[in-house]
């Protein structure tokens, strides 16, 4: 008869970044182990609270699986003597699978005769295994682990309870000392002890102790109390699903509540407030229907709405303290000018080889000023540009960054308006931080993207320069994230712009760096697989196989749109039949052309109609291929070099290029040489995996 499992583990309050990932992780691991161990179930549901992660399984059977496998044994003329007896290798083998010779048969194997036998492998009692499930909680992962007392296991939070329940029985195993039971607990101040007899009911039970293990259940209900809040004071929450998600796994019974504060504090700048509620409070801030902020805020408590009055009145207490602190902030940076803020630049450090903020800032707008030029940008918006460059950390040494540090940038846009900055100037510096994460939001204007550019280079080039690269999780310095950033910019202002060339180009800005030429030459080595190792990253998202990916980065990694453009041309075409002659001859060039470096061609030596087609051929296609590669226009480049494929294909079934007349071999192996240089400009088409998509 079938019977239910449910499992919890307790702990000490967990971030509530980690939940959402412990409670996939939980689950999806059951289910591995489930499906591994051949037990049956009908359903699972996963739970999780700050203070719990739990699953529930249903109708489990009370066996594994029994599961018939085919052994192979050794091969028949191994396994029978000339006379037709079964010899030792045979018996052996039947001993050891726990079957005798009558229980053999054979089968070939790719032209070879083997014995086999079957062999039953009969399941076990699923409640002899479920004590493995102790395996399963201590392999979940977090960002981050801790130890205590003198327990050896490293784990988010340390473990206080462990329900395990096969139907009415406990499943024993413990973790860090703690023994499972048939007892969880409730809320920490409004609930008790719950003992279960069976899984049945789990959900019930806590929730009558005040305590709501569903997080899409707990999640609803904050949704459902702030449209009552909506409804009731006639004002709109604006969505944010994260802090939704991050409120919901901070609290095990939420209540919605509405507070406020002083209208006064609305002169203050809209981010300060908002970045005061959502990031230090855990509050929703609040607006009008017309979109202007209001001076509420909603809020979730963790337990009832036993005196919620009280609850919110000392919540506003603590906004109130916050937002007096930002206006005096606010108002003591007015009084300085952004001269004061630079001047103080030079006394903070950025990295230890890599000088000052000062430093960093007068690096980097030398290189946007120089990338200005080659944008052939406007007087004005060049002027723009290297203005934000020059203001860009200006607001890093205000009080208001101190305090806030994630309103970088944001505090620089409003500082530099009320300094009289041009507005492009402004915007610029709040947008050069931009984006601020993995798929953020890209910065819209020119200056910004600009500046964006030259800071998040400076940054990965002056790190790796001064040894400090990206390995495994480590990435202090948000190095892979900057990257990225760079080449999503260069592909969405399509710069006609080569990787490379920027790269270089801040280089230059660091050649006072104390390095050897040796350490130069690894630094350079090291930047550039960097950025190879990003654009791999990028084109995977792009769903581009590795292959292809191979091919686009055999030389330079070139302008970032083209090269972006060749691999989607080559994912495309290498799926077409009507393309497979034309790979089929470019990459019999390719493979040829291993064999000489020649490059000089001379019409003279030519000895048959063929090679002298395929020579005027190519010089036509040259100009051709070059004026598409200029143009960027990846189809057409190709395209060009498929008008080589027939006259490659008639000059291979005409000629031998490895001829013994030693000027004729010369020559053929040069016009050989001189095309796949023009078919490597696009792509190494030989890395690509073409056969097998056809």
């Amino acid at each position: 008869m079938a019977k239910d499992v449910l499992v919890e583990i307790g702990l000490e309050e967990l971030p509530a970044r980690f939940v959402n990932d412990a409670e996939n992780q939980l689950l999806h691991k059951t289910e591995n182990w489930l499906a591994d161990s051949r037990i049956a179930y009908t359903s699972i549901q996963s739970f999780s609270t700050p203070r719990r992660l739990a699953v529930q399984i249903n109708e489990v059977a009370e066996e594994q699986t029994s599961l018939e496998e085919e052994v192979k044994g050794p091969a028949l003329k191994i396994a029978q003597d000339e006379a037709g007896n079964w010899t030792k290798a045979a018996t052996g083998f039947t001993k050891g699978q726990g079957k005798t010779v009558d229980d053999i048969y054979t089968k070939d194997v790719k032209g070879t005769t083997y014995i086999f036998v079957k062999k039953q492998i009969v399941g076990q009692p699923t409640k002899a295994l479920l004590p493995q499930f102790s395996d399963i909680l201590t392999a979940i992962q977090f960002p981050k682990n801790m130890r205590w007392a003198d327990h050896t296991l490293r784990y988010a939070r340390p473990v206080r309870w462990i329900m395990a329940l096969f139907g009415e029985d406990v499943i024993p195993f413990e973790i860090t000392g703690v023994k499972t039971s048939n007892q969880t607990y409730g809320h920490r101040f409004l609930g008790d002890v719950v003992t279960l007899a069976s899984p049945t009911g789990y959900e019930e039970a806590l929730e009558n102790q005040y305590v709501i293990v569903n997080p899409e259940k707990r999640r609803q209900m904050i949704i459902d109390g702030m449209k009552k809040a909506e409804a009731a004071k006639g004002f709109s929450i604006p969505a944010d699903d994260a802090l939704l998600w991050e409120v919901c796994n901070l609290v095990e019974y939420p209540t919605v509540f509405v507070g406020s504060f002083d209208a006064s504090y609305l002169t203050l700048p809209a981010d300060v407030l908002t970045t005061s509620m959502k990031e230090h409070q855990r509050y929703f801030p609040v607006k009008s229907n017309d979109g202007e902020l209001l001076s509420y805020f909603v809020a979730v408590r963790n337990g009832d709405d036993y005196a919620l009055n009280t609850v919110s009145r000392g919540n506003e207490k603590v906004l109130r303290a916050r937002l007096s602190d930002a206006q005096f902030f606010f108002e003591e940076d007015q009084k300085q000018s952004i001269d004061y803020y630079l001047e103080k630049l030079d006394r903070i450090v950025f990295q230890e080889k890599l000088g000052t903020i000062g430093d960093k800032v007068k690096r980097v707008t030398a290189t946007a000023d120089e990338l200005s030029q080659w944008l052939n940008l406007d007087d004005e918006t060049r002027a723009s540009t290297v203005r934000a460059a020059e203001i860009c950390k200006f607001d890093l040494p205000t009080n208001m960054v101190n305090e806030f540090t994630n309103l970088q940038g944001i505090i620089g846009e409003t500082y530099a308006l009320n300094a009289g900055e041009k507005s492009t100037v402004a915007r610029a510096v709040a947008e050069h931080y931009l984006p601020g994460q993995a798929g953020g939001k890209l910065p819209e204007t020119i200056e910004g993207a600009i500046v964006s550019v030259a800071d998040k280079l400076d940054t990965i080039v002056g790190c790796i320069s001064a040894g400090l690269i990206p390995s495994g999780s480590q990435d202090p310095y948000g190095l892979r994230r900057q990257a990225t950033g760079v080449l999503k910019i260069l592909q969405v202002f399509n710069w006609n712009l080569t990787v490379e060339s920027l790269l270089a180009l801040t280089e230059r800005q660091f050649g006072e760096m104390d390095l050897a030429q040796s350490e130069s030459q690894q630094a350079r080595t090291a930047i550039d697989q960097f950025f190879r190792h990003r654009i791999t990253y990028l084109l995977k998202e792009w769903s581009i196989d590795p292959d292809v990916i191979h091919a686009v980065l055999a030389d330079d990694m070139g302008v970032m749109t083209y090269m972006m453009a060749k691999a989607e041309n080559l994912s495309r075409e290498r799926n077409n039949p009507d393309f497979r002659p034309v790979q089929e001859a470019l990459v019999r060039v390719l493979n040829l052309a291993a064999k000489t470096d020649r490059k000089a061609v001379s019409r003279d030596v030519f000895k048959t109609a063929s090679e002298q087609q395929l020579y005027e051929t190519y010089l036509t296609v040259r100009g051709s291929y070059y004026h598409a590669n200029h143009e960027q226009d990846a189809d057409e480049a190709l395209q060009q070099l498929g008008k080589l494929s027939q006259p490659i294909h008639n000059f291979f079934d005409h000629n031998m290029v490895m001829t013994d007349d030693e000027t004729t071999r010369h020559n053929r192996l040069a016009l050989i040489n001189n095309i796949a240089g023009l078919i490597y400009d696009y792509a190494d088409l030989s890395a690509i995996e073409w056969k097998q998509h056809f």
